[in-house]
């Protein structure tokens, strides 16, 4: 197992990465008061949790050590049941804290909700599962967290409970440690990277709150460390991931994570294969489950296999669409769309050279804007004069131009997020570009409809 330092380059040290695992949890006991595990059931986060509470039992015995289980409801038995295990093992030697309260959960499957919610209190008949029946559980009825708020959402939550942690444990200084790990997606290795103001320097440590800090450890660990680690200490882990090794999947595809949100949505059809009982809940608790099954892999929801209904254009088709969608959805779209033309118009994206190529070929009204510094081989910026195009379907070397189907194709598709038009914003950043939009109110919008 080798040591990845990550910067800008990576960089490879005289030390494994459980030899660096130890430094750092070194590092957080003697700097943090308060320390709890968030433990979602998956391997890297399982991991975590035991690799924590060896070192605790060997160098800290006498430390408290907190454990946070966020219950998102509709997620496959075994792993319920890895997780119920895991706390009547460790119930005895941490602060175990279950919480299954509703929260807004994002859900990529219906085009007339953005959200569900897990152990929604008004539909406790359609619930996938029953409430677990342990004195460690958090639920409506007992619920400690002073900081919640009725259906908040499931980031806020998680967040407010280390907030709710500190208050609780002395208002000390408090640590949250995640499983995350850079080379599960270029997001998260991003992450890590743009870091500037770590804890004390430490990319891997940020700053939620006031004396409320979130750690990853294991950062720099790679998929074969995780699972060498679990072998070698011979730990327990969530069998879900070898039931995805019979389905077939690649490693990158085994997630433990909500079956309605964006990156789960393609494997939701494993669910009616691994876990029939539970396929049948999900199919009536979220509008969508069933279509999404059938069609994801489909060209029913393919970008270049869409077609067009008789007498629309790309712009007319997607203001209908929009007309038909209830008024808090529409104005997210309406809002990213907006953005994207304003995007397209005044700064422009980069575009590789043989693209630009063959939109002057095609007689598209472009113009070069300078070079886009969010590329790393500086393409050049290109900007969009006049209207955006209806469709762009005669330009075969990238479909990542601006055009009124790709917006049409991420109502058809429940893409709330907008992903498929190149939006990854966190909700940390889209608050921020909102205040920002309201101290600037000066600055026009492009309005709706143009």
């Amino acid at each position: 197992m080798n040591h990845r330092g990550i910067a800008m380059v990576r960089e490879y040290l005289e030390q494994d990465v459980f030899e660096a695992l130890q430094n750092r949890l070194k590092f957080l006991f003697e700097e943090f008061d308060n320390i709890y595990v968030s433990f979602s059931g998956g391997k890297d986060s399982g991991l975590l949790l035991n690799l924590v509470m060896d070192y605790r039992k060997k160098y800290y015995p006498e430390k408290t050590l907190g454990v946070f289980h966020q219950d998102f409801e509709a997620q496959y038995t075994v792993t319920t049941e890895y997780v119920e295990r895991t706390f009547e093992r460790i119930k005895d030697e941490v602060e175990p804290y279950w919480v299954c309260l509703p929260m807004a959960t994002r859900t990529a499957l219906s085009s007339y909700e953005m959200y569900w919610y897990p152990w929604d209190d008004t539909k406790k008949d359609s619930w996938v599962r029953q409430m677990p029946q342990k004195e460690y559980v958090i639920n409506l009825d007992n619920n400690p967290m002073t900081t919640y708020h009725y259906r908040m959402h499931q980031e806020d939550l998680a967040k407010q409970f280390g907030r709710w942690y500190q208050l609780s444990h002395g208002k000390k200084k408090t640590v949250c440690l995640l499983g995350i790990r850079a080379d599960e997606s270029l997001q998260r290795y991003s992450g890590f990277l743009n870091k500037k103001y770590g804890y004390k320097g430490e990319c891997w440590i940020s700053k939620h709150f006031k004396n409320v800090w979130c750690a990853s450890p294991l950062y720099d660990w790679s998929t074969y460390d995780v699972w060498h680690a679990n072998y070698l200490f011979d730990y327990d882990y969530n069998e879900l991931y070898e039931l995805y090794y019979k389905a077939g999947l690649k490693v990158s595809q085994m997630r433990v994570a909500s079956p309605f949100n964006d990156y789960s949505k393609d494997a939701l059809n494993l669910y009616r294969v691994i876990d029939p009982e539970i396929w049948v809940k999900l199919v009536g608790r979220v509008q969508g489950a069933n279509f999404a099954c059938i069609y994801s892999k489909s060209k029913a929801m393919g970008y270049r296999n869409i077609t067009l209904p008789e007498g629309h254009t790309w712009k007319s088709y997607t203001m209908f669409l929009l007309d038909t969608l209830p008024v808090r959805l529409r104005n997210n779209y309406v809002k990213k769309f907006n953005t994207s033309i304003k995007f397209w118009h005044t700064t422009g994206g980069g575009l590789d050279e043989n693209v630009i190529q063959e939109l002057e070929e095609h007689g598209y009204n472009i113009r070069r804007n300078g070079v886009s510094n969010y590329t790393r081989s500086k393409k050049s910026r290109v900007v969009f004069v006049g209207k955006i195009p209806d469709d762009t379907d005669d330009i075969k070397s990238s479909k990542d131009i601006p055009s009124w189907k790709r917006m049409c194709y991420c109502i058809l598709k429940n893409d709330h997020i907008c992903r498929f038009m190149g939006f990854g914003m966190t909700r940390q950043q889209q608050k921020r570009v909102d205040i920002i939009r309201r101290k600037y109110k000066s600055i026009e919008e492009i309005n709706y409809g143009v």
